[in-house]
């Protein structure tokens, strides 16, 4: 096991959990962004994405999960992000998030404890208390940060999701593949 997993509270546990998972779910709002809503008289005009969380979304699917969105919000620019780096299951809209597991699980013939959901607000809070495995941003509201199986050190919309990645990856061995891939170095940015 390298360094990646080591620190910041990862355990064999969350080892085993990772091995068993074959969904990764995000938030958005808090997760895939800072949080922040830019809106105009016109309507929400910007959000930002961090090009790691991209990379990231695009090694989990390289290494065999599957990766979807899951926000209570609905967003042009979320389905653009998504589609840029190949995210085809987007539930937008969705206010009850666990109806929405439900969906999902259903209509991929996938249990909840195959799944992995990262989540910051209490909106998120039935979803993480359901999934294999709970995580949530730095900067998640206490609640939350209370009752996930993990705690990435960056905030949301600074690399989360990368960091989840990456920590995934090496429980599932599929690490060393990752760094092979781009040479004698890890990834610094999107592909």
């Amino acid at each position: 096991m390298t360094a990646i997993a080591r620190h910041r509270g990862w355990t064999s546990a969350l080892d085993r959990k990772a091995r068993a998972l074959r969904w990764l779910l995000l938030d958005v709002d808090g997760v895939l962004t800072d949080g922040r809503l830019h809106v105009g008289v016109e309507g929400e005009l910007v959000k930002a994405f961090h090009v790691r969380d991209g990379l990231g979304v695009q090694l989990a699917q390289a290494a065999g999960l599957e990766v979807a969105i899951l926000s209570a919000r609905t967003s042009e620019i979320v389905g653009r992000r998504a589609a840029e780096v190949g995210i085809r299951e987007v539930l937008q809209g969705r206010a009850d998030k666990s109806a929405a597991l439900d969906e999902l699980a259903a209509r991929h013939t996938v249990a909840p404890r195959e799944i992995a959901y990262l989540g910051d607000d209490l909106q998120d809070l039935g979803v993480l208390a359901r999934v294999g495995l709970s995580a949530a941003p730095a900067d998640a509201v206490a609640e939350v940060r209370a009752a996930v199986d993990y705690v990435t050190a960056a905030r949301g919309g600074h690399g989360c999701v990368r960091e989840l990645v990456e920590r995934l990856l090496v429980a599932r061995g599929a690490w060393e593949g990752v760094l092979a891939r781009f040479g004698a170095g890890a990834p610094d940015g999107e592909g």
